[in-house]
């Protein structure tokens, strides 16, 4: 069973997928909503509604199990079943050269000043108030759940926030359905920004939709210039992690800047940060590994990946 679908016809590798994909989505949804009522005495869309303290514990259990259920375990099952190697291939092998991790990181950051002033114009979008109330919504609920009176709940949040949610999504999202695409079109940079745009839509949330598609686009392209998905991974990680740690510095006083609030972006930082961030892209790709860029794969790429897999190598 081990690589089966390596040598399927393209549409039918995207059926599967997605249809793994909504098919686990549906098998949580109908979960929770049969378990919420159960264990809370309320249904699913009151209790977050509602926001009781007392089960802000349950509504970060049910978010990390959807990361789980929804994108981990999806891509993880297909990914074993599209190469026989899918640790290799993806590129779950930790970086030998520690420069590669800073550049990755450096990078990541460098993009932050231009996200924040596209997530300034994105506010400014004209959408449906029904719109404006849901996400108003989402972001008391996330700011309940992100209430952090100890440094226990700091680590717990960075778990459950930053790190498990950046290794489901990147290997969902960069891992295997931007390879996908990749080998679907061709086109490589076009193949990123079309998986970034999947990753934004997905996340529902249209009044931070543009800052996300650059976001996802920079994990895009650290995958596909290193060859290497823990690099995504850190990446991402660092991006949700910033926001739970400096919100923690907030709520006790350290920072006066409420990070969950508006803040202005002046242009000279953004301006400043574009070519520094393309700079740290190009060294990237200097140092990554020969032959570590991500192409589309051709016949001889796929039949040949059993011995990428027995070398260890990407």
């Amino acid at each position: 069973m081990i690589g089966c679908l390596k040598q399927s016809p393209i549409l039918l590798q995207f059926l599967t997928f997605f249809g793994f994909f909504f098919g686990f989505s549906a098998l949580y949804v109908v979960g929770i909503q049969s378990l919420t009522p159960t264990i809370t005495g309320q249904s699913l869309d009151a209790l977050q509604r509602t926001l009781d303290p007392n089960f802000v514990g349950y509504l970060k259990i049910i978010q990390l199990a959807y990361t789980i259920i929804a994108f981990l375990v999806p891509a993880a099952i297909f990914a074993y079943l599209w190469q026989p190697y899918p640790m290799s291939y993806l590129g779950l092998k930790l970086p030998s050269k520690a420069i590669l991790w800073i550049l990755a990181l450096l990078a990541m950051f460098g993009v932050l000043p231009l996200s924040g002033a596209l997530g300034e114009w994105n506010q400014t979008w004209q959408v449906p108030q029904s719109v404006k109330d849901m996400e108003a919504l989402a972001e008391k609920l996330l700011g309940v759940m992100l209430k952090m009176p100890t440094i226990k709940d700091l680590f717990i949040n960075l778990i459950l926030v930053a790190i498990i949610p950046a290794i489901g999504e990147e290997l969902f999202f960069r891992g295997v359905l931007q390879r996908l695409i990749i080998n679907a079109t061709g086109k490589v940079w076009l193949s990123i920004f079309i998986t970034a745009v999947i990753f934004s839509a997905i996340h529902m949330e249209i009044l931070a939709f543009v800052p996300r598609v650059l976001l996802g686009f920079a994990l895009g392209a650290i995958y596909v210039i290193s060859g290497n998905l823990w690099l995504a991974i850190g990446a991402h990680v660092l991006n949700n992690g910033l926001q739970v740690v400096m919100l923690y510095l907030f709520q006790h006083g350290i920072v006066k800047e409420d990070p969950q609030g508006d803040s202005h972006i002046e242009w000279y930082y953004v301006a400043l940060s574009i070519p520094v961030t393309i700079g740290l892209f190009w060294a990237l790709k200097q140092k990554s590994p020969a032959g570590a860029m991500i192409t589309r794969e051709n016949k001889s790429t796929v039949g040949d990946v059993d011995e990428i897999g027995k070398d260890g190598n990407l």
